[in-house]
């Protein structure tokens, strides 16, 4: 059973001007899906805070999959995936890739996601969207290819790949 964090980026949320649904959507998923959830928070659009726990989770507490939620899209305070590509180490283009692919087939807005993931440590950080359906969508487009990365992230060498 691998970690697992979700964090909530959105300032309406982060005042209480917001109910979040993602976030709590998400831990449901993960859990449904064997992971341990050890860390949750919101915090505002903020790009030194966004790398701040991102750096946190993947530093200090170990997680193996931090998910973010908020900050994806168009608006001018939308800058969760240039905060995520500061702190990676190695980008995982495919993972953002496939969810848009399968947003598309759900939206034409699909291809409107400025998601990013990548590898910090031993952790693989994912930007999900701020909406809990879309959220919910794009995880379980990635979530099984996922695990099998944190397999691998966790090997000691190769994990095996022709299972």
């Amino acid at each position: 059973m691998y970690t697992a964090a979700v964090i909530t980026i959105s300032d309406k949320g982060y005042r209480g001007e917001r109910v979040d649904t993602s976030g709590p959507n998400l831990v449901e998923i993960l859990k449904e899906k064997g992971f341990d959830v050890t860390y949750t928070s919101i915090i505002p659009d903020e790009k030194d805070m966004i790398k701040a726990e991102l750096c946190k989770c993947a530093d200090e507490l170990q997680i193996a999959l931090v998910l973010t939620t908020g900050g994806t899209g168009f608006s001018p305070r939308d800058i969760t995936p240039e905060a995520t590509m500061e702190v990676i180490e190695r980008p995982t283009p495919g993972i953002p890739e496939a969810m848009r692919y399968e947003s598309l087939k759900i939206t034409p807005k699909g291809c409107l996601s400025r998601s990013a993931a990548g590898i910090r440590g031993r952790s693989l950080i994912i930007n999900l969207p701020g909406s809990k359906k879309a959220s919910q969508e794009n995880i379980l487009a990635v979530i099984d290819p996922v695990a099998h990365g944190l397999d691998m992230l966790y090997s000691e060498g190769s994990a095996d790949c022709a299972k």
